[in-house]
């Protein structure tokens, strides 16, 4: 899996977040910028992620995923 089909497919599914995606192959960090993620508790965050990502982590596309969650605020001020 390359990182722009990661990218694209959880920008489809999670409305009203940027995905900013590094890795390739089966390793990847997110980078997720959205004020409603950013809202959510750090488990709820995760599950949010890994329910879209678990099919391609079940059948091995996917092997490691490391995520980093920001609301829009923090992203602008981090850059």
């Amino acid at each position: 899996m390359q990182a722009q089909e990661v990218k694209s497919l959880l920008e489809a599914k999670l409305p009203n977040t940027r995905v900013e995606v590094e890795g390739e192959g089966c390793n990847f960090q997110l980078n997720l910028i959205g004020d409603e993620l950013a809202g959510l508790s750090p488990v709820k965050r995760q599950q949010q992620v890994y329910a879209h990502l678990n099919p391609w982590i079940a059948d091995g596309s996917i092997h490691a995923v490391s995520m980093k969650f920001f609301s829009r605020a923090d992203w602008a001020a981090r850059c």
